[in-house]
């Protein structure tokens, strides 16, 4: 009997792509030619760490072209490209460093540029991305699930609650931080409608840990006003944890034990330095006449927690850094240096990094084979990857500040308390970032970019793959100490 021949003849499609291959990138086959959009898919699924650092650069360019238009500034004209680059990076960065007055130099249109930025870096271009995604198709594909899982540095399989979390996390912390400002902003400003967009950009600073402030006479006028004070630094706590603890804390709400050893890590670890800070702060500036010292007594007591808390990611201040004492420069240059959590609002090396620095410095001091904590044990590439951040860091820093040292007059802290501030994206400044020459500023806005994608994003946008050799080098051990 003959054989029946099929209706078709088609090439499967393993052997269609092998052809279409063969024939180049310009030859039709069926498909469509390679686009814009293939090409960032591709770059998505190879580096998607490289493609934040794009994406982030092309959101500070947005925002520096909006900052000069001639509305969005008081001043005759519009504004200069480097004065708007370096606030519109200072915004998408959530830092809060400035060259000009926040209040007096933009208009209210400014203002709006100003909080768009803020908004949309705080919660991460990424995370963004993916939320629309999810809006509009109801589900997220594996390219964007890598994107928001590179910026929230979470699994990709919890990234949809993730996002979800982010979003309402922010509506809901922005909106009630809003409410809160509103009741004591309506009785200084002059309208209702001022203190309503006063309070709402408040709130974006304060839960991004922005460290921008548009009021007119700043907030030295609330330094012992609590209802003022509480609110800014429990915005600032929330925001600078992470998201990730905030949703895995939200789920395990009555059940602790059921944390993972990164909300636990951070936790304890964030706390414990918001303790020391606070004993330090009280130390130092307790009886400075020029800060804490004028104050009264629950007033000092306001200014102590409130100063221990904001250096840490979100820059706010109610009374005048240049006037703190030089020790007081140097603790806080080291609490900025650690910073917030990851996938935070907040800058730094981060505290996770800090605390697994801190075990494996236990571990070995003790003779521990493995680094553990809460009962788990950290692998040997985490603990490579907290050194790599923490050396990448310093490297920034130290270039910077000799850089910095060598372009301008000003004394050593001074210039490392700048830098530390633009690398941590935090926003305390000594005063002087107003007066640095352009160079300067230039230094500044390279290190709240590479601050903002973070330093392990970096490192990962540079290397090309993960090398993973067969042969492995015989062992020898150097002499270290």
């Amino acid at each position: 009997m003959a054989q029946r021949l099929p209706r078709r003849l088609s090439f499967p499609r393993r052997r269609k792509r092998e052809i279409r291959m063969s024939l180049g990138p310009t030859t039709d086959v069926g498909n469509d030619a390679p686009s814009l959009r293939s090409y960032i898919n591709a770059l998505a699924r190879r580096s998607p760490a490289r493609l934040a650092m794009l994406v982030f650069g092309a959101l500070i360019f947005a925002i520096t072209l909006l900052l000069m238009l001639p509305f969005s500034s008081k001043a005759p004209g519009s504004a200069s490209f480097l004065d708007a680059l370096f606030t519109a990076t200072s915004a998408v960065c959530v830092t809060g460093l400035t060259v000009v007055d926040s209040a007096s130099h933009w208009t209210v249109f400014g203002h709006m540029v100003l909080a768009l930025g803020i908004q949309i870096g705080g919660l991460g271009v990424m995370v963004i991305a993916s939320i629309l995604a999810l809006a509009v198709s109801r589900h997220l594909g594996l390219t964007q699930r890598m994107l928001a899982a590179t910026e929230t540095r979470s699994p990709l399989g919890d990234v949809g609650a993730l996002l979800r979390a982010v979003l309402a996390t922010s509506v809901i912390a922005e909106s009630i931080l809003t409410i809160v400002f509103l009741v004591t902003f309506v009785r200084s400003d002059s309208s209702f409608v001022t203190a309503l967009g006063h309070s709402f950009f408040m709130a974006l600073s304060t839960f991004n840990n922005a460290g921008f402030v548009i009021l007119d006479d700043g907030l030295g006028q609330f330094v012992g006003n609590w209802a003022v004070s509480l609110p800014i630094i429990f915005g600032t706590i929330i925001g600078a944890v992470g998201f990730p603890v905030t949703l895995n804390i939200a789920k395990n709400l009555r059940s602790p034990h059921l944390w993972t050893l990164h909300t636990k890590l951070t936790v304890v670890t964030y706390f414990s330095l918001l303790g020391f800070s606070i004993l330090m702060m009280g130390l130092l500036e307790w009886t400075n006449p020029a800060t804490f010292g004028q104050l009264d007594g629950s007033d000092r007591v306001l200014a102590t927690i409130f100063h221990a808390t904001t250096p840490r990611s979100s820059g706010l201040s109610t009374v005048d850094i240049s006037q703190m004492q030089q020790s007081t420069w140097f603790f806080l240059d080291m609490m900025m240096f650690i910073g917030g959590g990851s996938a935070s609002t907040g800058g730094g090396i981060k505290v996770t990094t800090f605390a697994v620095l801190v075990l494996a410095i236990r571990a070995e001091a003790r003779g521990d084979r493995d680094t553990e904590a809460f009962g788990k044990r950290i692998p040997p590439d985490v603990i490579r990857l907290a050194i790599s951040a923490t050396f990448l860091g310093t490297l920034l820093v130290t270039g910077a500040t000799l850089l910095l040292t060598h372009v301008t007059n000003f004394s050593l802290s001074h210039i490392l308390f700048e830098v530390i501030s633009a690398f941590a994206t935090c926003g305390l400044s000594t005063g002087i970032t107003p007066h640095l020459p352009d160079s300067a500023q230039l230094i500044l806005i390279m290190l709240m970019y590479f601050g903002r994608v973070g330093t392990m994003t970096l490192a990962a946008a540079l290397a090309l793959r993960n090398r993973r050799r067969v042969i492995r080098l015989p062992e020898e051990r150097p002499v270290i100490g």
